[in-house]
């Protein structure tokens, strides 16, 4: 994440109609079946109206509660395409508590903080982070637990297995969705940038995909992780709770 880095600001629309959006007690689901024909017409008016100013032909959501809302998307834009980044566990659970880190020191040395981000419906991070419950409230109410506990790492271990196990039996079982989503792979980007953003853009059906690809490919470079500096025990416990789940991502 940089200061050039896009922010997700659609949420608030999302919370004003959906005002349970964010409860981990409560299922966060939304799908084809949840008609909301308020929400839908100011949604679309207000999508329309953003890309009218921008002279733009398409429009594009940097979500990360959209995974909740696959089917729900879908059904209102049946050309929808969607794009799930997934990264093997370690280093992804190694970033997610860097950001939470950064964000919780934050938000204690600027309470304006966590009120922005209350306000924009960012609740990844920080002093009110919440997980997304997508059907499975036991699993949450543990995950919420191993948090509280102060043991970090099971519990994004768990929330990561319950993200990406929710994503593929989504995938795998909802045919359309299926073919409405990629997956991009963070280490495919990282060891071929060029062909993995052109795969991208061209499943989005976006013109000049290769141009585009040329251009931004160039300043993408693997990172080291900070995965490596989990303990044995925690890459155990990591693999405990990842391990069948990441195999089916190819990890």
């Amino acid at each position: 994440m940089t200061l050039d880095s896009p922010d997700a600001l659609e949420e608030m629309l999302w919370m004003a109609f959906f005002p349970h959006s964010h409860d981990p007690s409560a299922s966060n689901l939304l799908t084809a079946a949840d008609r909301q024909p308020d929400f839908e017409d100011f949604y679309d008016r207000h999508l329309r109206k953003l890309m009218l100013a921008e002279q733009a032909a398409r429009y594009a959501a940097k979500d990360n509660y959209h995974v909740a809302r696959l089917g729900y998307l879908l059904g209102l834009y049946t050309d929808a395409k969607f794009l799930i980044p997934v990264r093997s566990p370690a280093g992804h659970i190694a970033s997610l508590m860097k950001q939470h880190r950064w964000f919780s020191d934050g938000q204690r040395t600027h309470p304006r903080l966590l009120a922005y981000m209350r306000q924009t419906g960012h609740f990844e991070f920080g002093l009110d982070r919440r997980p997304m419950n997508l059907g499975d409230t036991e699993r949450v109410r543990q995950i919420v637990q191993a948090w509280d506990a102060g043991d970090q790492v099971r519990g994004l271990a768990m929330y990561w297995d319950m993200i990406y196990g929710y994503v593929h039996r989504l995938i795998e079982s909802h045919e359309p969705i299926r073919k409405a989503v990629r997956v991009v792979r963070f280490e495919d980007v990282c060891a071929d940038p060029l062909v993995s953003l052109q795969a991208a853009l061209s499943h989005c059906d976006l013109p000049e995909a290769k141009r585009i690809s040329e251009v931004h490919a160039r300043a993408i470079r693997a990172t080291t992780s900070d995965a490596k500096n989990f303990t044995d025990g925690q890459r155990a416990v990591i693999w405990e709770e990842t391990g069948r789940t990441a195999g089916l991502w190819g990890y």
